[in-house]
């Protein structure tokens, strides 16, 4: 009986050729489209860049196409929740505008938010937000929103407001004991979770640190280009004309948010929030209700529902005012979800055929010393996260390759979990096709390029870790028999690779 022959071991050249098709593309449709580069163009550029990497898997590989599609299928079904969750907070977005709980938010922001603070009160409002919940997405998705219309009608840069969330959000979700992703790494290295936070204070405390203090400094850099009384005026008695903006509304959001902060699931706590701010609708603004849809019961039915899949609209005869409560709906989310979806396929596609694997075993390759060894560990998770397209698979992936390396360096296991977290958790975000690029720029509404610049806490993050390993500081040691062997020695590679 004939045995089917094993897959081939990829070669470097093989693996970098869909990199570098994807790259190509991914700038081409930059350079052409722009901003609308993620609606269409980089999509097709993730499935044909997986397209490449099956055939040159099938054909020079001798990879099976069916543990190519299966891979493809599972990567696909790692990410539904991510999907779902992006559903539901597009109608969580309208249902909290049509309630009257983002205008309340808003409201309340301009009366107390000092415009030249703005950006500093942002990020640690997203801290708070993040710690107490643990998800950096529910921040963004929430608290994050509303913080993108109050800067919206302030006129500062939606870019920098967008930096200033995504920061905070995700410095909460890295030092959190709630979080999804501070739990994981630990479990992945073998260490236990508070020794995994304590360790990170050394690399998220400086990083946000910096990161409020350049806030701070361009909030006084734009003061004087953002306050205007006389427009900030305008909008709150247009908000309080067209919304009942009732402090019962706050119950919504508090919620919505002590729900995720005691771990309960994050898809039903969104859900329930999207029930509550229907609700509220249904109590608090009537006279919209008249106004927008009509008086009787069927005309409420179809307008909340119109409004929970293709978004809430509203003229107010300012256009400013309708631009910004004018969004929302899971209709809205459909191009995010398509763009995590493509990215998903091409992960699977480098994952079934070792393309992933041996591009990072590479990496690894030129390991020399405790300070390369942790740089190698931050250079593959932004690798991954740029070829992957999943923070989860940014994390798992490095830390299974990299436990026995640092464990025969005499390395204590939190100093690898940190760098993971370092870099796969922060740098999803400021990849335009990965799940966590992709879904900030569709919540936001700002895309990943324009929010990229101003996202300090993400890019100082694995900067500052990579410092410190070089420099040897807060790199804690244990002793064991492999102290004087050479990390890239070969032995480390047979260990790595099963």
């Amino acid at each position: 009986m004939s045995t089917r022959p094993s897959s081939k071991r990829p070669s470097i050249l093989i693996s970098l050729i869909p990199i570098v098709f994807l790259i190509v593309a991914m700038t081409l449709n930059v350079m052409v489209f722009k901003d609308n580069a993620t609606y269409g163009p980089n999509q097709f550029a993730l499935i044909f860049s997986a397209l490449l990497a099956g055939l040159l898997g099938v054909s020079r590989l001798k990879t099976p196409y069916q543990k190519i599609e299966d891979a493809m299928v599972a990567s696909i079904g790692m990410s539904m929740q991510a999907m779902l969750i992006l559903l539901v907070v597009g109608a969580l977005i309208a249902s909290w505008i049509m309630s009257g709980v983002v205008p309340l938010l808003i409201l309340y922001g301009l009366k107390i938010i000092n415009p030249s603070i703005f950006l500093f009160v942002a990020c640690v409002v997203s801290c708070i937000v993040s710690l107490s919940t643990g998800s950096s997405w529910s921040t963004s998705g929430t608290i994050g929103v509303a913080l993108i219309a109050i800067g919206q009608t302030l006129n500062i840069p939606l870019g920098m407001v967008a930096g200033a969330v995504i920061s905070g959000a995700y410095f909460g979700d890295k030092m959190s004991p709630l979080s999804e992703t501070t739990n994981l790494a630990p479990a992945m290295v073998g260490t236990d979770l508070f020794t995994h936070i304590r360790h990170m204070v050394y690399t998220s405390g400086p990083a946000i640190i910096i990161s409020l203090l350049l806030f701070l400094i361009l909030g006084f850099f734009y003061q004087g280009d953002t306050l205007n009384a006389n427009q900030i005026e305008e909008v709150l008695d247009i908000i309080q004309q067209n919304f009942n903006t009732t402090p019962l509304l706050l119950v919504v959001p508090l919620v919505t948010i002590v729900l995720v902060a005691r771990k309960f699931p994050a898809l039903p706590a969104l859900l329930l929030g999207v029930i509550l701010g229907v609700v509220c609708t249904l109590i608090f603004q009537q006279d919209l209700l008249k106004q927008l849809a009509g008086g009787d019961i069927k005309s409420y039915y179809n307008f909340i529902v119109s409004c929970l899949a293709d978004g809430f609209e509203i003229k107010t005869g300012n256009t400013m005012i309708d631009e910004l409560f004018s969004r929302g709906g899971m209709a809205n989310m459909l191009n995010t979800i398509w763009l995590i979806f493509c990215a998903m396929v091409f992960g699977g596609a480098l994952e079934a055929t070792g393309m992933l694997q041996r591009l990072a075993e590479a990496i690894l390759s030129i390991v020399h010393g405790t300070g390369s060894l942790i740089g190698a560990t931050v250079a593959t998770c932004l690798f991954t996260n740029a070829t992957a397209s999943d923070q989860y698979i940014a994390i798992v992936v490095p830390a299974r390759m990299f436990k026995a390396a640092y464990a025969k360096a005499g390395l204590h296991p939190k100093n690898l979990s940190r760098a993971v977290e370092d870099s796969g958790t922060v740098t999803s975000v400021l990849i335009p096709w990965n799940s966590g690029g992709a879904f900030h720029a569709g919540v936001l509404g700002v895309s990943t390029l324009t929010y990229l610049p101003f996202c300090f806490f993400n890019i100082l993050s694995p900067i500052i870790s990579v410092f410190l390993g070089a420099m040897n500081l807060t790199i804690e040691r244990i002793r064991t028999e492999h102290d004087n062997m050479p990390i890239n020695q070969p032995d480390y590679q047979e260990e790595i690779s099963t």
